[in-house]
């Protein structure tokens, strides 16, 4: 069980999977499951601002950012049941109360919110058959939102035993530059406050900004009351890749795996520490622009960057991304310096025109584009718009539109709700040869995963085809449109799906492999 205090955002998701990747070098089976105390049922109607990206699994659930963590990091495939928020909770118990399930009884935080949280965990562990279950509660210690996962946890121990249930309480430790000094007083307190709900932690990892020594820790271990070998530091580092390594070299794995007292083999990192080697070259550098509208925060898209990070590793050379405002009129000369251009997906009118200049700025000067999902909609509303149809767009933005190129599913129209209401999950590919997309997949079908309502218009499509579009990807039965290419350009593809979602440390993503490769070669032409 993985809890924060003193600050948010510092690294539970992050600390958490590094744990469990520590684990499965010593040959542990673990999967994760992530606790958001929000009242929303799930991240899908979330703003971006909110809560960074929506992280959508393999069965269709719009989860958070962290089960990517996860993903990448424990190389799985997590369900939708991996993340559990107060809304799925009260929904499920409410369920229960309207069937009659409680027999009459006064429904309440204890024993029945509780019991169901439990009765969750109990499921993923019971499906996944995984030895280890890593549970992350997401926000503070001493949120109110939180006391009744926190307290289902306490409870969860006193039922499984001791020896079944470890915490790992995650805290920062903040370093005052006008002292000169590290403060563990925060610390203290936020240990404090979690005992204060009957859970004394076993393991104390200190987020801090420099390295701590270990006088800092003996102090920590006395007023925490933690064994001194359990308190870890986890300074800022260069890449999030790094913390396995770093948990790793003060025996985090060791002490986790006598405390939990499960048989392990020896534990073997040499993979991880070679994918980390990998991600720190720096001699080959290409410069990537992603027009994006939440680029104010990186979180929004991190999946993409992720991928793109992966790419490069795997093609020798380093990634530098520049985010740029789609809602700002493109400055043509700024675009000139990347090496690469990508649109993201998106929902709404704002910052299209931007994307759409990308678009139109990529194919007059060959610069390798990467549309994905809404990115792919803005290359084929622009490419119809330079190819003779003028007042092409997607009807989500104009629903009068002259050329409506990218309009709503048939079966979306009559859905009036919002979340879990779109196209989700993992769809199959038909990918055609002699394509971008066949050259990188090397594969007839393939598998990947949705998250829109809109589509090609079929009723553009032979026309468009015979001005030069290409359909490198359609559903098996031929009647979506995947995948969109033009003919006679560098690197031109735009997918419907999002392939970020897919893409591992030790095994990059093929069509962001195929990009970054197109990118190098770009940069070698110039």
């Amino acid at each position: 069980m993985v809890t924060g205090g003193v600050v948010s955002s510092i690294g539970k998701g992050i600390t958490a999977a590094s744990i469990g990747r520590i684990l499965r070098s010593y040959g542990v089976d673990v999967t994760a499951i992530k606790i958001d105390p929000y009242l929303n049922w799930d991240s899908g109607t979330l703003n971006p601002y909110q809560h960074g990206e929506v992280f959508v699994t393999e069965d269709g659930m719009e989860t958070d950012l962290d089960l990517g963590h996860y993903e990448r990091f424990l190389n799985v495939n997590l369900s939708g049941e991996c993340n559990i928020t107060t809304g799925k909770v009260y929904s499920s118990v409410i369920n229960k109360e309207r069937k009659g399930n409680y027999l009459g009884a006064c429904v309440q935080i204890i024993p029945h919110i509780t019991d169901e949280i439990k009765a969750m965990i109990r499921k993923t562990a019971d499906k996944t058959q995984a030895e280890v279950v890593l549970v992350e509660v997401g926000g503070t210690v001493g949120d109110i939102e939180s006391q009744p996962f926190l307290e289902a946890l306490r409870q969860l121990r006193n039922e499984e035993g001791h020896d079944n249930v470890m915490f790992v309480h995650v805290t920062y430790v903040p370093y005052l530059r006008a002292a000169g000094e590290f403060k563990t007083k925060p610390t203290q307190h936020s240990t404090k406050e979690l005992r204060g709900t009957g859970i004394t932690p076993d393991m104390i990892i200190c987020r801090s900004e420099l390295p701590i020594d270990n006088h800092l820790k003996e102090k920590i271990a006395h007023f925490c009351d933690v064994d001194k070998n359990a308190v870890i530091n986890a300074p800022d580092v260069h890449s999030i890749y790094e913390i396995p390594l770093i948990l790793n070299s003060e025996n985090v794995g060791e002490y986790i795996i006598d405390r939990i007292k499960i048989e392990a083999r020896k534990p073997d990192l040499y993979e991880w520490s070679r994918i980390v080697e990998s991600l720190k070259i720096d001699e080959s550098r290409i410069t990537v622009g992603i027009i994006g509208k939440y680029v104010e925060l990186e979180d929004a898209y991190i999946s993409i960057r992720e991928s793109l990070k992966h790419a490069a590793a795997e093609l020798g050379v380093k990634v530098d991304i520049e985010w740029i405002r789609a809602e700002d009129s493109v400055n043509r000369e700024k675009l000139d310096q990347f090496d690469a251009l990508l649109i993201p997906g998106g929902f709404g009118e704002r910052g299209i025109s931007g994307k759409l200049d990308a678009v139109r700025y990529s194919i007059e000067k060959e610069i390798p584009i990467f549309g994905i999902c809404l990115g792919m909609q803005c290359m084929v509303v622009e490419f119809a718009r330079m190819h003779g149809f003028e007042g092409a767009n997607s009807t989500e933005f104009d629903e009068n539109a002259k050329h409506p190129v990218i309009d709503i599913m048939l079966e979306q129209k009559k859905i009036k709700n919002m979340g879990g209401t779109m196209r989700l999950g993992s769809y199959p590919c038909k990918v055609e040869g002699g394509t971008i997309a066949h050259d990188a997949y090397k594969e007839d079908v393939v598998s990947e995963r949705h998250r829109h309502r809109f589509e090609f218009n079929n009723d553009y499509r032979d026309i468009l085809v015979e001005k030069g579009l290409t359909i490198s990807g359609t559903s098996p039965d031929n009647f979506l449109v995947e995948i969109v290419e033009i003919k006679d350009h560098p690197w031109f593809l735009g997918c419907q799906f999002h392939p970020e979602f897919k893409s591992r440390p030790n095994k990059a993503h093929p069509i962001f492999k195929s990009f970054m490769k197109a990118a190098i070669d770009k940069k070698r032409s110039n």
